[in-house]
């Protein structure tokens, strides 16, 4: 993260710097971008479906493994939210052959830790040790994900550690906004539940989370990766004989989730909050459609980046913030985009004005073409600086197993950045952005802003 806002920083430096002045104004332009090239790595599957792909990568000699599930917050039942990430959180309690301490000791003594968390989609087991004890690290992970113990005692002290760190989640402004927000874009979704409850997870029992594993942790939803530098031959055998004899289990179901196009506004009380918490966005295209690296220059210029068009307005001339942002949130049958700020309770209004403002003034005008080329740049450097290590290579190859996209997805990157137009920008806003569509949540203090947000229903 630091080294983004340095980049951020640095890339909106150099752009006002070029503006005025003329040492720099005679500098020579920079080169065009390389293309990017994926590291050398192989891919084998085994016969009960697991998928192994095996990255060489720099020359610390340490190694990435990272265990990747097809499973997260998406098979939750209605009435479990929270289900998967106890999961996860429970097959760290230990295994038929290890307790929760010699896992961790083992781990340690390999020069890393061993984690397990649950996402939207995936969930992921694993971590980062010495090159020489790759292998073993392999063989430690496979162990954690199909040998739980599932002990009771153990169910009950992670209930507890949920139940706190739900109740200090849940006083945040920004989680506050997160539950509410998307609850109203993906109402019938687990995607609209990101958080559980205290009622929900004093409910639930350990065969909920039983059948949860059973349900959905199998070889077939499973691919290991391991990046960095390591022996090939000792970690492919330590993958063939310590996952061969796991089930298959069922495969994913893919549960696309439509997303909400009505205009709403949601106001949640926060008494006496000297600040607003804004969320505004609505269901975009993803990754697998052709449009998609368009939209994310579109969403850099817009909002993505630290010298977009809305936070400039709003940080840096109107003074409403200090961290405004939009992402696009990207998962397999579902995709969005949020402009989130914490603004000043007295401007909440006006700071709704200005963010829809600069949405509408993109969808009127394309930008100049010197904006755009200093937004690209920054879009490529930050591409480049999350592929220079041995998590970052990871995570993009899961990006692309997720969506199911070839290898050319990154390889062409850098060339897709660059052949978008200001006409592009302009459409992207016209056919992805309308404000007519958006959900708008303000968690705030009700009597202060009330009046202000009226406009905006």
């Amino acid at each position: 993260m630091r080294a983004v806002i340095i980049w951020g920083a640095l890339a909106a430096a150099i752009t006002a710097a070029s503006t005025t002045s003329p040492l720099v104004a005679q500098a020579p332009k920079p080169g065009s971008p390389k293309p990017f090239t994926l590291p050398v790595h192989r891919t084998f599957t085994l016969r009960n479906g697991l998928k192994v792909t095996l990255v060489h990568y720099g020359s610390v000699p340490k190694a990435v493994v990272s265990l990747a599930m097809e499973t997260g917050a998406i098979d939750e039942p209605p009435f479990a939210p929270g289900l998967a990430a106890l999961t996860t959180d429970l097959l760290l309690e230990g295994t038929i052959m290890h307790t929760a301490q010699q896992l961790s000791r083992e781990a340690a003594e390999m020069g890393g830790s061993i984690s397990a968390t649950a996402g939207a989609v995936q969930s992921t087991i694993g971590g980062e040790v010495l090159s020489i004890h790759a292998a073993k690290f392999v063989s430690l992970v496979s162990d954690v994900a199909h040998h739980p113990r599932f002990e009771k005692a153990d169910f009950e002290r992670v209930r507890q550690n949920a139940l706190r760190t739900l109740a200090i989640t849940m006083q945040q402004a920004g989680d506050q906004a997160r539950q509410r927000w998307r609850g109203l874009l993906f109402p019938d979704h687990p995607f609209g539940r990101p958080y559980s409850t205290e009622a929900t997870l004093k409910a639930l029992e350990i065969g909920h989370l039983r059948n949860f594993f059973d349900d959905n942790f199998g070889a077939v939803r499973a691919h290991l990766y391991v990046s960095g530098v390591f022996d090939d031959a000792a970690v492919e055998k330590a993958a063939r004989e310590s996952f061969s004899d796991w089930d298959a289990g069922t495969p994913a179901k893919d549960r696309p989730a439509v997303g909400s196009t009505s205009r709403q506004l949601a106001l949640e009380d926060r008494p006496d909050a000297p600040q607003s918490t804004i969320w505004i966005g609505l269901p975009v295209i993803g990754p697998s459609h052709p449009d998609f690296t368009k939209l994310e220059v579109t969403d850099a210029l817009l909002g993505g980046a630290f010298g977009s068009r809305i936070t400039t307005n709003i940080r840096e001339d109107k003074g409403y913030t200090y961290s405004p942002n939009s992402i696009l949130w990207q998962h397999r049958g579902a995709s969005y985009w949020v402009e989130t700020a914490d603004v000043t309770t007295k401007d909440t209004g006006n700071a709704l004005k200005e963010i829809l403002g600069e949405i509408e003034r993109l969808r009127a005008e394309a930008p100049p073409a010197a904006e755009l080329d200093g937004i690209k740049q920054n879009l490529i450097g930050l591409f480049v600086i999350q592929n220079s290590s041995r998590w970052g290579v990871v995570s993009r190859l899961q990006f692309l197993d997720e969506f199911r996209l070839g290898e050319a997805y990154l390889t062409g990157y850098v060339q897709r950045v660059m052949a978008v137009t200001p006409q592009d920008v302009r459409r992207m806003a016209q056919e992805q952005l309308d404000p007519a569509h958006m959900t708008i949540t303000v968690i705030g203090d009700r009597k202060s802003v009330q009046t202000q947000l009226a406009p905006y229903r």
